[in-house]
């Protein structure tokens, strides 16, 4: 029983945040360009959501770790956050990548003017979201040194990593429903109920009713909160 209620939760996931994203994508009305871009679209975005998924995978998610033990949950956390991180960290490059089999404007030129077009809203979140994506990766891969060497509670470094996820996601959102070519209606609609959603777990977990024997928290894209 149990184990079909493990396969069950895993269909489930696969189909939430792969399944939907990529049938959103399909059904959008969206002008098809070369394969290359638009399985770099499909990178992206699909590592984007996968980090949406990330929230799913914390304590207060009882469902979840009454089927799986929490070192089987932290080790999938752990691929998947370090792999869509570094997915999204590189996104800047993957956008002018293409550039370089096309004729037109080089590719260092449009990355250049991509990162200093500061009047363009969708760019300047970009950016911002970027450099506290960096900033979430590094912090949480060096975690325990930083603990240990400014002598942190665990409780105010959850804090901290939380605060950091959440405002990547919101700007990381809104970065991506401001330019994305594919983020339609019902890709933006599905960017914010998943981030609610996951933000509403994020913070029954830091907030609410804190467990006899806590078991290591896991929000999004905390890549060794374990």
């Amino acid at each position: 029983m149990k184990l079909s209620a493990r396969a069950y939760a895993i269909s489930t996931a696969v189909a939430v945040f792969i399944g939907l994203p990529l049938l959103f994508y399909g059904l959008g009305d969206v002008p098809r360009r070369s394969l290359l871009k638009e399985s770099l679209s499909i990178l992206t975005l699909l590592s984007f959501t996968l980090m949406l998924g990330q929230y799913f995978l914390a304590r207060s998610n009882t469902a979840l770790f009454a089927l799986f033990k929490p070192p089987q949950v932290q080790k999938v956390h752990k691929v998947i956050a370090y792999g869509a991180i570094s997915v999204v960290l590189v996104h800047p490059l993957l956008v002018v990548l293409p550039r370089y089999f096309e004729a037109g404007v080089k590719p260092v030129d449009a990355f250049v003017t991509m990162l200093t077009t500061f009047d363009n809203p969708g760019i300047l979140l970009g950016l911002v979201a970027w450099t506290l994506l960096l900033v979430l990766g590094i912090t949480a891969l060096f975690r325990m040194r930083l603990i240990k060497r400014f002598r942190i509670r665990y409780r105010n470094w959850r804090y901290f990593h939380g605060l950091l996820a959440v405002t990547f996601t919101v700007l990381g959102a809104w970065h991506a429903i401001e330019l994305g070519r594919h983020t339609d209606t019902a890709m933006s609609t599905f960017f914010i109920a998943t981030a609610l959603v996951g933000g509403a777990l994020l913070a029954k977990l830091y907030w609410g009713t804190v467990p006899t024997n806590p078991i290591p928290a896991v929000p999004a894209s905390e890549g060794a909160n374990s």
